[in-house]
């Protein structure tokens, strides 16, 4: 019981600092109760599918999956930009966790083995979902972020290039979290290459979604 309870503690932690972030990034209310709503239904699947199952790859596509529908249909948001949004909470999140689990193995605190539950394992969820809602809150205070994200979750919509390309990025995120766990397995040693990768495809994104709500707010003026 009380591993259950501490799995689904951090889980619902990691889910609503993931929420959190992508929300303050693209200056979408939020709403903690349906946020926790979220965590909640996220962490009790990913328990079932890793502690009765065992398919912990299947457990991380169904977390991206649900975390979609969540973003789309709970929050209300267009379905184009909640695979967009759904993107980058994966990308931002995932490459703040492989950096903190680089340094640690880095610095001989933690080793790359998985499936594993240790101390040091819950710190590697711990530290970043911490970071991550720091992040948000500091991005929500400073006011950054994007807004052309349509507030209208069923509105028409004219899809540019620019959202094409948002949209392609995005996809790659969930297949570098597979990649970042077989890699944790099999060749500890080319590691490094996951956040290395998740940093450029970051950099790709923000500049792209910087241009276009740059454009959006030149051609609304």
């Amino acid at each position: 019981m009380v591993d259950f309870m501490l799995y689904m503690g951090l889980s619902i932690l990691e889910t609503t600092a993931m929420l959190f972030l992508t929300f303050k990034i693209f200056k979408i209310d939020i709403y903690m109760k349906e946020i926790l709503f979220a965590g909640i239904i996220m962490a009790f699947i990913s328990y079932v599918l890793r502690h009765d199952y065992g398919l912990a790859q299947v457990d991380i596509l169904t977390q991206y999956i649900l975390a979609f529908c969540f973003i789309w249909l709970l929050f209300r948001t267009h379905i184009f930009y909640a695979a967009i949004m759904n993107g980058l909470s994966y990308l931002c999140y995932t490459l703040i966790q492989s950096t903190y689990l680089l340094t640690m193995n880095l610095t001989g605190f933690f080793h790359l083995k998985f499936p594993s539950v240790t101390g040091s394992t819950y710190l590697l969820q711990i530290l970043p979902a911490v970071t991550t809602i720091i992040i948000g809150l500091y991005i929500g205070k400073k006011r950054k972020g994007f807004d052309f994200v349509p507030d209208k979750p069923y509105g028409r919509i004219i899809i540019n290039k620019r959202d094409i390309i948002l949209f392609a990025v995005s996809v790659p995120s969930v297949i570098l979290v597979l990649a970042m766990i077989y890699l944790a397995e099999h060749y500890s040693q080319f590691f490094f290459l996951i956040p290395l990768m998740y940093g450029i495809i970051l950099n790709v994104y923000l500049r792209i979604s910087y241009k276009k709500d740059r454009g959006d707010y030149e051609f609304n003026r």
